[in-house]
């Protein structure tokens, strides 16, 4: 069975969990740890940096299927080559920390290139629509990106949020524009939506219940210091979208 088989019927039951090792995350180490923490915790894939040492680590040291990302087309032809099982243009959280933002217009074009560099490798493609542009842009790329038969778009929004709020209070803030976008698009498309950015134990659930298929988390796995907390982190965020007893089945049937 091809892996990325197994993240589609996670999507097609709304309870697929990527875990996020960093667009920028070239440290070897660290994302190692995070791809052991994705697998130990049962989640459906994990999403590396698009370069070919971290792809073939990543490859070896998990069975689950392995998502690059990048917003280069060359890069995510070479990662389809490295023997990526899905690719993505997205995940522009760390972009935008480097002050850079990106229209519907880039995006479109990256996909559309990245699309012709491939030709028929027929991978699971994946695309982030910005948080920061406004909604009719984001639902009027979601629709060119569902007509170019994109497999998965994924929602953002932290990165405009700056909340002053602390505790649960916080959480919510952060998530709740990225969880508005996915509502927002779920309406006006059919291809499935993952809601990312700024995601914690707490709101994945919401994300769910606002339609997305799929999360994806980062920052409160990759940030963390010792692979014990990456794991730990990492399962809380599975069993909060899948629930305990369908993880302890699938760890059983493992």
């Amino acid at each position: 069975m091809k892996r990325i088989t197994s993240f589609r019927k996670d999507l097609e039951a709304k309870r697929a969990v990527k875990i996020i090792a960093g667009i920028d995350n070239f440290d070897m180490d660290r994302v190692r740890n995070v791809v052991i923490a994705a697998d130990k915790a049962g989640a459906s894939a994990v999403d590396v940096a698009a370069k070919e040492e971290i792809i073939k680590m990543a490859k070896e040291t998990t069975s689950l299927p392995v998502f690059v990302s990048s917003i280069v087309p060359q890069d995510l032809a070479m990662a389809v080559k490295a023997g990526a099982d899905a690719i993505e243009v997205g995940n522009f959280d760390a972009l935008y920390k480097k002050g850079l933002r990106m229209s519907a217009e880039e995006i479109l074009d990256i996909v559309k290139e990245t699309l012709a560099l491939i030709g028929n490798s027929n991978v699971f493609v994946c695309v982030t629509v910005p948080g920061h542009i406004d909604i009719s842009s984001q639902i009027a790329l979601a629709k060119e990106l569902e007509a170019l038969n994109i497999d998965l778009i994924q929602t953002e929004g932290a990165a405009t949020v700056h909340t002053t709020s602390e505790g649960a209070r916080a959480l919510l803030e952060t998530a709740q524009v990225s969880i508005a976008n996915t509502i927002e698009l779920v309406r006006n498309v059919d291809i499935p939506v993952m809601t990312a950015s700024g995601l914690t134990t707490t709101t994945v659930p919401m994300a769910i219940a606002a339609g997305a298929s799929a999360v994806g988390v980062g920052s409160c796995v990759n940030k963390l210091n010792s692979d014990i907390e990456m794991i730990a982190a990492a399962t809380a965020i599975v069993e909060a979208v899948k629930g305990s007893k369908v993880v302890e089945r699938e760890t059983a049937n493992a």
